[in-house]
């Protein structure tokens, strides 16, 4: 059974802990167990778009002042806002059923102990994308490699993928590299001699250049994802938790997509067809004008603008692109 973990809700300058029990959370009254819980990160660098995506997915909720819960409008289901590294932990144990959290957190949780079993990927949400790489000094002439800091001292917020990762470099001396856990600012070791390389998060790299490091190997790439656990308390809520993932995929999937519409003659139908072929299949309508009719299909974003071009050369008028909030298959 998996042991207490704590909730923390803000209370001044001090948090207050409020502990919870095998089966739910104890910061919800009894008929608030019976709902689904979902874990979401509550700050740091993928907070807001997981907000925009839960807006999206039509998962409506206010979250109360100083409170790290909040419940959803129209659906049983609390979000409980939790440290995105502790969100893998918290579905595998089954405290929670479903969470979103990056690809490295997940892993990192997987090399500390959560079994793999116990968590699913469902989707990868196709945001907050980053590698987890190691860093070192910059140096004049040849570039380091990673094999050379196996037996150094490496720091790293990901311990449990830092250790692996050299231990496979060189399994001669696995467990010989010095492996320090730190929870914020990594970046700074080198420069106060408290490590001979770093192994940490690179979205743009300012920050890694700014600390006179540079990328000497990668680890691992990330980006954020949507999980669910196997336990029993996941299992009892699979319906409502599946509606949540068709939700959010909907609203991805609605993201990627224009629906493009226009008029064109019978004449030239075949040939904007094979433009706009749609997803499934292009729909036709017939126009009150003769020899004319309409079409409506579905394109890909990033390649609306050409396929416009090429509507317009084959003879389509009236073109319409239409943003799209959400769909299901």
């Amino acid at each position: 059974q998996p042991s207490a973990l704590p909730l923390v809700m803000a209370s001044g300058s001090e948090a207050e802990t409020v502990r919870d029990h095998v089966g739910g959370l104890g910061v919800f009254p009894p008929p608030a167990m019976e709902r689904v819980l979902f874990a979401v990160p509550k700050k740091g660098r993928l907070a807001e778009k997981v907000k925009d995506l839960l807006k999206g997915a039509g998962v409506n909720y206010v979250r109360p002042d100083r409170l790290d819960v909040a419940d959803v409008k129209d659906l049983n289901v609390t979000l409980v806002f939790l440290p995105c590294a502790d969100i893998p932990r918290y579905v595998g144990e089954g405290n929670v059923d479903i969470g979103i959290t990056g690809l490295d957190c997940l892993e990192e949780a997987k090399a500390n102990g959560v079994a793999e079993d116990a968590v699913v990927e469902v989707m990868r949400l196709g945001f907050g994308q980053c590698r987890l790489c190691v860093q070192a000094p910059v140096t004049e002439g040849a570039m380091s490699a990673p094999i050379d800091f196996v037996g150094k001292r490496v720091v790293t917020s990901f311990p449990g993928l830092t250790r692996a990762f050299f231990d496979k470099l060189d399994p001669a001396r696995a467990g010989t590299t010095a492996i320090k856990n730190v929870t914020g600012s990594v970046e700074v070791a080198c420069s106060l001699g408290l490590a001979d390389a770093v192994v940490d998060l690179v979205e743009t790299g300012t920050t890694m250049r700014a600390a006179g490091l540079e990328v000497v190997g990668e680890v691992l790439k990330s980006e954020t994802v949507l999980i669910h656990g196997t336990h029993a308390r996941a299992a009892a809520h699979a319906g409502l938790v599946e509606l949540l993932e068709k939700r959010i995929a909907g609203y991805l999937a609605a993201n990627k997509f224009f629906l493009i519409k226009y008029n064109v003659q019978h004449e030239n139908l075949e040939a904007c067809k094979q433009v706009t072929p749609g997803k499934r299949a292009p729909t036709i309508f017939s126009l009150s004008e003769d020899g004319w009719c309409a079409l409506e299909a579905l394109v890909e974003q990033k390649q609306a603008a050409s396929i416009m071009d090429q509507l317009t050369k084959i003879g389509a008028k009236d073109i319409l692109l239409v943003t799209l909030a959400n769909t299901r298959d």
